[in-house]
């Protein structure tokens, strides 16, 4: 068991949150959820001991092994891939170190060869003589090739790393297991591995993901962090919703009931207080009004942005053609692209998928124009006006002019500070917000700001790569239901199923080897007729 009393975090003047008791048991999976900068890393960031509450205790049941995932995926370069897994276990981890330390020194004493026999009895007691084979397995599990376990991590592209700081995070087998972000980076194949293991792994979790699908796979309930206080739902995350909409409406009902209970003592009390024969009757009232309390509703701190894209000219017929595509980055020893061959009509929504590291990013460049084909040719047809969200938009945001200023230069009209200052307000950007610089903006700010530009050149090509990455959950369900009211043609790479499956009516998957699986249909269809369960 994990628990916190009476938990508060306060940075400056302002609470993050306060009052927080809560208990995380019984090998459930908690779902932890709320809106950007709520304070959900830094209670994670509590719970796992790295950070020192500012008010109330958080307790670990005596006996209990605490895993978490590390969130430095570059902390490791120079260290071995399975070391790097070894090192989930702080205690064998160390005895395993300073026994190995003993042996290497030719100078030991009687008394660190005694000490040396401890360790080796503290090594065996945590299973050391089959940790590696064990750590080779669970990197084998998440995809991570035997040739690479003993190579540095240096090596392992930055799609992999992650999976290996999962391999970490599971290694130990913790009692308690706190993940923040695992699906961050990871490709949908290796999403579904990592549910998988999560709904066979037998511990307490507490997760952080703004993926949808994962959270109805693994949760058993839902932590919602609002108000600056958490409450505990049962259920995945589609439970969530809609019990915390019953809740709300009934909380309404209530009060509508209440407010309708006063009005009638009151009425009663003004019309007969002055009455002798009702003065007992009118006091009696008084003494119930008093009693009757309207809950406070109070609005969340979750917003929606409001968020619509139109297309400037439409498309009929072809959208753009690819023949024979081939990209090879400078130096590399391989094409990352193989002779990539399709066509796109307008109006389809087409989503590029395959496992990290296949060419998805690649491809949406090439066809965004900011890179070019090494061979083979890309068409697009003569009225066709594609506008880009690439997957990190931050060389968009080097300038230091603020927000106005940046969101103005894409009107195309001169002094339209009203249209500029409508599109930021309904990407919940407001008052004095906008004078500050694009340059200290959040990566979920900037790709909002990257809507804003998309929704005011109006183009009739979209071509998104992973548009929902640092965005909440509000944000990414108003993208969805923009771009499925979008008239124009959608190009775009997720990892986000929810996402995917909600907008694709094309499914273009890379494979490695330079095989592309061109399906025209539904997600759900595409797993159906591959024989994947979704």
């Amino acid at each position: 068991m994990l628990a916190t009393s009476n938990l508060a975090i306060q940075f400056g003047a302002k609470p993050l949150f306060e009052h927080v008791t809560v208990k995380f048991a019984d090998g459930n999976c908690y779902g932890l959820i709320g809106a950007n900068g709520c304070g959900k890393s830094t209670l994670m960031r509590v719970l796992g001991g790295e950070l020192e509450p500012s008010a109330g205790d958080v307790m670990l049941q005596t006996g209990l092994r605490r895993g978490r995932l590390n969130q430095n995926q570059f902390a490791y370069e120079d260290e071995r891939v399975i070391d790097v897994v070894l090192q989930g276990h702080a205690e064998l981890w160390r005895a395993m170190r300073q026994r190995d330390l003993i042996y290497a020194n030719p100078e030991a004493s009687d008394d660190d060869y005694m000490r040396a026999a401890e360790l080796e009895g503290t090594f065996a007691e945590y299973g050391g003589y089959d940790a590696e084979a064990r750590a080779g397995s669970i990197l084998a599990d998440a995809g991570i090739d035997e040739r690479r376990h003993f190579g540095p991590m240096r090596e392992v592209p930055p799609g992999l790393k992650l999976r290996v700081l999962l391999a970490q995070a599971l290694f130990s087998r913790p009692d308690v297991l706190l993940l923040d972000e695992p699906t961050n980076n990871l490709d949908i194949h290796s999403i579904r591995w990592l549910e998988r293991t999560l709904n066979d792994y037998d511990a307490t979790m507490v997760i952080i993901s703004h993926d949808r699908h994962f959270l109805n796979q693994v949760c058993t309930h839902i932590a919602d962090l609002d108000f600056q206080q958490l409450r505990i739902y049962p259920g995945n995350y589609d439970d969530f919703m809609l019990a915390s909409v019953q809740a709300r409406q009934r909380v309404e009902a209530a009060n509508a009931k209440a407010r309708d209970r006063i009005s009638d003592l009151q009425e009663f009390v003004r019309r007969f207080s002055a009455n002798a024969s009702k003065a007992r009757q009118a006091t009696s009232r008084k003494r119930q009004l008093e009693k009757i309390k309207i809950e406070e509703v109070r609005p969340s701190s979750r917003q929606n942005p409001y968020i619509r894209f139109e297309q400037g000219k439409k498309l009929y017929r072809s959208a753009v053609t690819v023949e024979k595509l081939v990209f090879r980055y400078p130096g590399a020893d391989a094409d990352v692209l193989q002779g990539v061959s399709f066509g796109i009509e307008a109006g389809e929504h087409v989503a590029i998928i395959g496992p990290n590291g296949i060419g998805k990013t690649t491809l949406i460049r090439c066809l965004a124009g900011g890179l070019r084909p090494s061979a083979g040719r890309i068409s697009w047809v003569e009225n066709a006006a594609p506008g880009y969200m690439p997957q990190d938009p931050q060389a968009e945001f080097d300038s230091k002019v603020d927000l106005l200023t940046w969101m103005s230069d894409w009107t195309g009209k001169a002094d339209d500070d009203q249209l500029v200052r409508a599109t930021l307000g309904r990407l919940l950007f407001s008052g004095d917000e906008t004078r500050k610089p694009v340059t200290v903006l959040s990566g979920g700010e900037k790709g909002r700001m990257i809507y804003g530009k998309l929704m005011l050149t109006k183009p009739n090509v979209l071509l998104m790569d992973e548009p929902t990455n640092h965005m909440d959950m509000e944000t990414i369900e108003s993208l969805q239901i923009g771009l499925e009211k979008y008239p124009g043609t959608l190009i775009f790479a997720s990892h986000d199923r929810e996402f995917v499956g909600g907008l694709a009516n094309r499914i273009i998957e890379l494979r490695t080897g330079g095989a592309v699986t061109d399906f025209r249909g539904s997600y759900d269809e595409y797993l159906d007729s591959q024989g994947i369960d979704g």
